[in-house]
């Protein structure tokens, strides 16, 4: 057998993954404020680029074009004698006039308040009112002097409030540092993320120290910050409130059988009646768990929608874009044309033809992008349209796959198209992932049910239950099926804890312990 070396043409196809796709999926991906942050970067990275202006955003209207208007120019209600009577008063009047009109002498006032101006026009007869320029230290409109606004509504952080408080606590050097040692360890929820044996071991000092100034600390407002669980911080808003008793302390101490609703155990733990434990329970909610998160508080995130979605006066959907969450770029080509001329190395001309090249894939994969939202938007309402008549009780089974296929996409696309996109609707901001949900078979071969639609109905059912009729998971199964809805017990749990709804028992002991507390509040009166 020998080895012989010859050149081969074959023919074949492969997908390339350009630099141009890859941006163009990778824009196609990212939310509104990603893609405004990636446009700002390209923005300052491409010289080629520009932001568009807005419709609205015109340098001077005709009024400013043309000088001031016909109305203004007579005097704006005022007739003519008036108007050149005013034009006439002199703006510099004397000394003298000045001193009649008011009934005072100029140089009547407190030497180290006199103005530098007063003083030096003081000596003459003429004074001069004309008012300092704005941007002098003089104006109101000063560019350069403090803004006492924002200063008043600045929002102060976590750090700098309990701060603030550790300067007016203790004057002990050693004290100030461990004391701002444990605040810069508090997170934005208000507690401690290190302990005592850690804290003292980092900063060399005593355990017994630290913890003194960790007590310290503790009883800054609000009050239940630098705890080191949810049982201490609310001990220390009991103790703030003198309400810490032996009773409340047994209940602290068992937040396990609070979250189980174990009321039996719990009267027996504490040693109250049905009555006494309720207003107990009642003065543990109305406790804050995180007393920290009132300060320096990241601002929530608002959901701004992609797409909205109105009714058409024909009764169909008009589905458009949010113009606001698209950002707008152009190319100058005129610029480009200008410097290119001048560009004499061939580094510079490379340089300019693939900036021009990168803008113009840019606002070609912007442009793409938005056409594809719109498309599979629009194939989520013509899918979902019984969601934006009658509600979530409406909801279909959908799939990526159903979608991908009506509009002639691949799944993979439709899947980054959905991925932090919203659509705005009549009943609120939805992600687009929310109308894809999965199917539950109907019974007797009726539908299939959106699991969506059948969470929201085991909650409406638990919703309406009475003290004397608590449903338990078989008994949701039974009315669920007798609606038309095949689903296994095992689901019903799953979708019940997902909803955050306790068991049956659990239902049922807070409300014995309600029903007791109520008859007993009957009996006082």
């Amino acid at each position: 057998m020998s080895l012989v070396q010859r050149l081969e043409v074959r023919q074949g196809q492969a997908l390339v993954m350009t630099p141009q796709l890859l941006q163009a999926i990778k824009l196609l991906q990212l939310s509104h404020l990603d893609l405004a942050a990636y446009v700002e970067a390209e923005l300052e990275r491409n010289p080629l680029l520009e932001r568009a202006e807005s419709e609205g955003s015109a340098p001077t209207d005709a009024a400013e074009a043309s000088g001031p208007s016909d109305e203004a120019a007579s005097g704006d209600g005022f007739d003519g004698a008036e108007s050149d009577s005013w034009l006439a008063t002199e703006l510099n009047p004397s000394r003298g006039e000045i001193e009649t009109d008011f009934d005072t002498r100029l140089d009547n006032v407190f030497p180290d308040d006199a103005p530098t101006q007063v003083q030096e026009s003081a000596a003459g007869d003429m004074l001069s009112l004309t008012p300092p320029p704005y941007g002098s230290s003089g104006g109101s409109f000063d560019s350069d002097a403090p803004d006492f606004e924002a200063a008043l509504t600045a929002e102060i952080s976590l750090r700098d409030h309990l701060a603030g408080q550790l300067e007016l606590a203790t004057r002990d050097p050693a004290e100030r540092l461990i004391g701002g040692f444990l605040i810069d360890a508090v997170d934005e929820a208000g507690y401690l993320r290190e302990t005592v044996e850690g804290v003292a071991e980092r900063l060399g000092a005593e355990p017994t120290t630290v913890a003194r100034v960790l007590t310290l600390v503790q009883s800054f407002d609000p009050p239940g910050i630098a705890a080191r669980d949810l049982a201490e911080c609310l001990a220390i808003q009991l103790r703030e409130r003198d309400r810490f008793d032996p009773a409340m302390q047994a209940l602290v101490s068992r937040l396990d059988l609070v979250a189980k609703r174990d009321f039996s155990a719990l009267r027996r733990l504490c040693g109250v009646d049905d009555e006494d434990l309720v207003e107990m329970l009642g003065e543990i909610r109305r406790l804050d768990p995180k007393p920290g998160r009132a300060f320096g508080s990241s601002g929530v995130e608002v959901l701004i929608p992609d797409v909205f979605v109105r009714a058409a006066p024909d009764g169909s959907w008009l589905v458009e874009l949010n113009g606001e969450a698209l950002p707008r770029v152009l190319v100058n080509q005129s610029y480009y044309a200008r410097v290119v001329r001048g560009a004499s190395a061939d580094g510079d001309k490379a340089f300019l033809s693939e900036a021009l090249q990168n803008a113009n894939w840019l606002t070609r994969s912007l442009e793409q992008r938005a056409r594809t939202i719109l498309k599979v938007a629009t194939e989520i309402v013509r899918q979902q349209d019984g969601f934006f008549v009658h509600g979530v009780t409406h909801l279909r089974p959908l799939n990526l796959k159903t979608v991908a296929e009506a509009i002639g996409m691949h799944e993979s696309t439709v899947s980054r198209v959905t991925s932090n996109k919203a659509i705005g609707t009549s009943r609120g901001t939805l992600e687009m992932k929310y109308f894809f949900t999965a199917a539950i078979p109907g019974a007797a071969g009726m539908a299939a049910h959106s699991s969506e639609a059948v969470r929201h109905r085991i909650k409406q059912l638990v919703d309406g239950e009475t003290p004397d009729d608590v449903l338990s998971d078989d008994a949701l199964v039974q009315k669920l099926r007798s609606e038309g809805v095949d689903i296994a017990r095992r689901t019903v749990a799953k979708y019940r804890e997902s909803l955050r709804i306790p068991s049956s028992i659990e239902r049922r002991r807070e409300h014995y312990a309600h029903g007791s507390a109520h008859h007993g509040a009957l009996a006082l009166r």
